[in-house]
């Protein structure tokens, strides 16, 4: 991808049937430069020579996805449900995993809020972020608050627009805090290219599928099948500085014509060629 002016990354949630080894074996031999890696995906007993064989394996570890990545219960991690128990989870998570992922970035959102609550949710996620930030400054890596799509209010989030999100940035003031871009999350809200050129560098983490009408949240399609004005926001992510992972993550569970169902290999292949595609048109 010489004339593509990121890295192509995958996550492992866009190629759920295979094993955490199988992401790795296969990502190297179809020249992936990047992985986001999903805790959830890591052998307890075996995360760090997992990890260690990824970096060897020539993949540059982007981003990793906590197995509690919300502070407020949510419903794809609904336990535990005491808040203080989550923030120590996602702590454990970057004591665990930063030391062998340098440079990596921590997905984060804030959950679903509690009774409705938005401004507490965000307050309290705020708070808990200015603790951490040092923390994951100190051994070497970042956190980046993901706003989620609306279909996702009130179940996994209570942010859903870019311009949100950089007010919690603006609120934490760490270096170590910014923001994950995600498009099928972000495409619909006004203005987003805008919104996109004017986060700057506080991009730390880029992320790619595309958009039909959802059966469910997790209802993804590959880059360049969809309805997302793809060129326009790559342009835009490119404008605002970035210069890091483009990684591909599609949810695809439980729904018609699962990409889960066919070729992986076929997947990342075929999405490779639509960012490639959707950069140049």
């Amino acid at each position: 991808m010489s004339t593509f002016p990121f890295q192509f990354g995958m996550n492992e949630f866009t190629t759920q049937p295979w094993s955490f080894e199988e992401d790795v074996q296969n990502y190297a031999s179809l020249g992936v430069d990047a992985i986001e890696i999903c805790e959830a995906k890591l052998d307890s007993y075996r995360a760090v020579e997992q990890l260690k064989h990824a970096r060897q394996s020539g993949l540059n570890i982007s981003a990793i996805q906590p197995k509690i990545r919300t502070f407020f219960g949510s419903k794809m991690a609904p336990e535990p449900t005491d808040v203080e128990a989550r923030v120590k989870a996602f702590e454990q998570s970057l004591h665990r995993l930063a030391p062998y992922a340098e440079g990596a970035s921590f997905v984060m959102n804030t959950g679903a809020p509690q009774n409705g609550n938005m401004r507490k949710t965000v307050e309290e996620t705020v708070r808990h972020i200015r603790r951490l930030a040092p923390i994951a400054y100190d051994l070497g890596v970042k956190i980046a608050i993901e706003p989620l799509n609306p279909t996702s209010v009130n179940i996994e989030t209570a942010i859903w627009t870019i311009d949100q999100a950089l007010e919690m940035i603006e609120g934490v003031a760490h270096p170590a805090f910014g923001l994950c871009l995600d498009y099928w999350n972000i495409w619909q809200q006004n203005d987003c290219a805008q919104s996109i050129i004017a986060a700057g560098d506080k991009i730390f983490v880029l992320q790619v599928s595309d958009w039909r009408m959802p059966y469910s949240g997790m209802d993804r399609l590959i880059p360049g099948e969809g309805s997302i004005p793809l060129k326009e926001l790559l342009h835009a992510t490119h404008q605002a500085g970035f210069r890091g992972a483009c990684t591909v993550e599609i949810f695809s569970n439980d729904v018609p014509d699962s990409v889960y169902d066919h070729n992986l290999v076929d997947v990342v292949r075929k999405s490779r060629e639509g960012l490639l595609r959707a950069w140049g048109e």
